[in-house]
């Protein structure tokens, strides 16, 4: 089975969501990662999975569920981290962020399914701000992330000709909208009202 690798920072004031504010506070803004992290674990720990794993930058806290293993992220850049989070997990990996709270058991359970087709070797899940909120490789390698400028609106574009280049075969995954600015969080919650995050927006009065 394929494992999935949640990638994320621990929930810090002045450290998380700093594109939220404004119109949030420093604080709002880190409980919104609280909130928008605590609905990601949720839907990976209730998918099946070869592990389900938490590449970390900081320190778990009480926010974590059972069922995780976590590993510190190594590397500068994103694409280092990303790089060094499969080489570390090893074997098939699907790897998603922090950044859609709305995504699904059923999200996931496709992706890891399209990733096992014999016939391909990646999976990409668009995201509309033109990055990405999901990929997976049968096999980790380095190249495919190294390089690869991440937090632009080509990021995506860029990601998806390199791993052409490697010479493998990608699978789409559905477009999902990541959790950037205030406009994304109020979108977000929209699509999924029952969450974590849409009860913690609804709470800071911004919604």
């Amino acid at each position: 089975m394929t494992a999935i690798i949640v990638i994320a920072k621990a929930p810090r004031a002045g450290r998380s969501k700093t594109r939220l504010c404004p119109p949030c506070t420093p604080d709002q803004a880190a409980a919104l990662a609280l909130a928008a992290l605590a609905d990601t674990l949720d839907a990976v720990r209730a998918t099946p999975a070869a592990r389900h794993v938490l590449v970390l930058d900081g320190q778990p806290g009480g926010w974590l569920p059972t069922g995780f293993d976590v590993l510190p992220q190594r590397g500068r850049g994103l694409d280092e981290r990303l790089a060094h989070a499969f080489d570390d997990v090893g074997g098939p990996a699907l790897l998603i962020g922090m950044d859609t709270p709305q995504v699904t058991p059923r999200d996931l359970r496709e992706g890891l399914a399209r990733l096992a087709q014999p016939t391909m070797d990646a999976v990409l899940g668009p995201a509309p701000d033109g990055g990405y909120w999901a990929v997976g490789l049968r096999r980790p390698d380095p190249r495919a992330f190294l390089g690869v400028p991440m937090s632009t609106a080509r990021t995506g574009t860029a990601q998806r000709a390199r791993l052409a280049r490697l010479g493998l075969r990608v699978r789409d995954l559905p477009a999902l909208r990541d959790v950037d600015v205030i406009a994304d969080a109020r979108a977000v919650a929209t699509l999924a009202p029952a969450g974590r995050f849409a009860h913690a927006l609804a709470q800071i009065g911004t919604a």
